[in-house]
């Protein structure tokens, strides 16, 4: 009976087990690669880019339609409440006459087509730079989303790297709590040391917190940016030293290419937009030629007789419609001249963007050699100050060194790894942000599908 009771007890608390595991939520581990095609799949922002881009395609198959003839039926009627009435001189006595019937219609078919219109085929060419330019856009708001995410990515490894940093250091000083406690129970080290060891301890958990809530923080903006549920766990896998090699790549400025630059390119298909509305407004002084058709039905008559088979008569014509503009009031001319100043105001911008986008260049590639001198340098300190610290932690448990030398030791070896992490992360924000100026962005999904 005792065995049916533990065997029934340990099936139940399987079962209870199993059941646990399969609600608690999974998380998902991302590596950088995998993370970028989640947000350009997923985030809202590139989602309106693409949606941008099929209404300017719609836009352009609209304005496509006007070279297309145009057909539409009609249908008017009229009931008269006052006829027309008409007064003549007969014989030298007026009389007065009323014309019309009390009831009227028109209906039919009838047909345009514009044959010559400068304007419209000019505007034709407008509507696909429109679509360019939104193809454009979209591929500038997903290097946009590359630098978001890959940023953030940076940031979670640092805050990740930050707070196994800070684990390591409240580990050493619970350590090393430990052995003074013992050593001070037994009356080999003095209440001053003990008071010391107590107060490293918990002057360590401050700054384990707080690089543990940069960890939650770093993962909530990741999660925001790739467009995923905020309650979903994801982590990331890496460290920030899996990129050390990428700081010994070098750049030369001189051959530095902005024609990928999507701020640039934007600019430019918007001066080209700008010209070929110049060229509209010229071609508004050019004749337009048109052809239209129409084949009807009318009908007049009084009541009992509208609704008769002989009272509808169809008639039909078909010509061309010729149009010359000759004075419109100076409209022309000063559209022509705002047309010209935009031209210039943009070509300014232009100008400025460009100054501007290359001294960022210049700030990053500073940034990027400063980044590299700084790792090197904290890297050669690093392995120095581990080796000091293990040194006054050996001479303070052999009663030659101090607790002040462990302390400060330590801070030397936090201080020597926050720089070498800092650094490694400062090189990578800045080779991101240097390729996103350039558009140098070679992932598949950045182009257009």
């Amino acid at each position: 009976m005792k065995k049916l009771i533990l065997m029934l007890g340990f099936c139940v608390a399987t079962l209870t087990l199993s059941a646990q595991e399969q609600q608690q939520p999974q998380t998902l581990v991302l590596n950088l690669e995998q993370a970028l095609e989640i947000a350009l799949n997923e985030n809202p922002t590139i989602k309106i880019a693409d949606s941008e881009i099929e209404i300017k395609r719609y836009a352009k198959q609209g304005t496509y339609s006007s070279l297309y003839p145009k057909i539409d039926a009609t249908a008017t009627y009229q009931r008269v409440i006052a006829k027309q009435t008409m007064s003549m001189d007969f014989g030298g006595q007026t009389q007065t006459i009323k014309v019309g019937s009390d009831n009227s219609f028109n209906g039919g078919i009838s047909a345009a087509m514009p044959i010559i219109n400068a304007q419209l085929w000019e505007s034709l060419k407008v509507s696909a730079l429109d679509v360019e330019l939104a193809v454009e856009k979209a591929r500038g708001s997903r290097i946009d989303m590359i630098e978001q995410v890959t940023n953030a990515y940076y940031m979670v490894l640092l805050a990740k790297e930050s707070r196994d940093l800070y684990q390591r250091v409240y580990d050493n000083a619970v350590a090393n709590n430990r052995n003074v406690v013992k050593r001070y129970e037994v009356g080999s080290v003095s209440e001053y040391d003990y008071i010391t060891s107590n107060v490293m301890v918990q002057n360590a958990i401050p700054n384990l917190i707080e690089a543990e809530n940069s960890v939650v923080l770093s993962l909530w903006q990741l999660k925001a940016l790739l467009g995923l549920d905020l309650e979903k766990d994801i982590d990331v896998v890496g460290s920030l030293m899996d990129y050390e090699s990428a700081m010994a790549y070098g750049y030369d400025i001189q051959k530095l290419d902005l024609s990928n630059n999507s701020t640039l390119k934007q600019l430019e298909l918007q001066q080209e937009q700008l010209d070929r509305a110049l060229r509209i407004t010229k071609l508004a002084n050019v004749p337009t030629l048109a052809i239209n058709a129409a084949f009807l039905y009318t009908a007049l008559g009084n009541d009992g007789k509208f609704f008769r088979k002989e009272a509808w008569n169809p008639y039909a014509y078909a010509g061309l419609s010729l149009n010359i503009p000759i004075f419109a009031g100076n409209a022309k001319r000063a559209a022509t001249r705002q047309a010209r100043l935009n031209q210039g105001n943009l070509e300014l911008q232009r100008e400025n963007v460009e100054r501007q986008i290359r001294v960022g260049v210049v700030q990053y590639l500073n940034n990027m050699q400063t980044s590299v001198k700084k790792f090197h340098s904290s890297a050669a300190t690093v392995g120095q100050a581990q080796r000091g610290y293990d040194i006054a932690v050996k001479r303070y448990e052999v009663g030659s060194g101090t607790l002040v030398d462990v302390d400060n030791s330590q801070l030397s070896l936090t201080q020597a790894e926050l720089s070498r992490n800092q650094s490694i992360f400062n090189f990578l924000t800045a080779k991101v942000a240097l390729d996103k100026v350039l558009g140098n962005y070679e992932y598949e999904y950045v182009r257009e599908k």
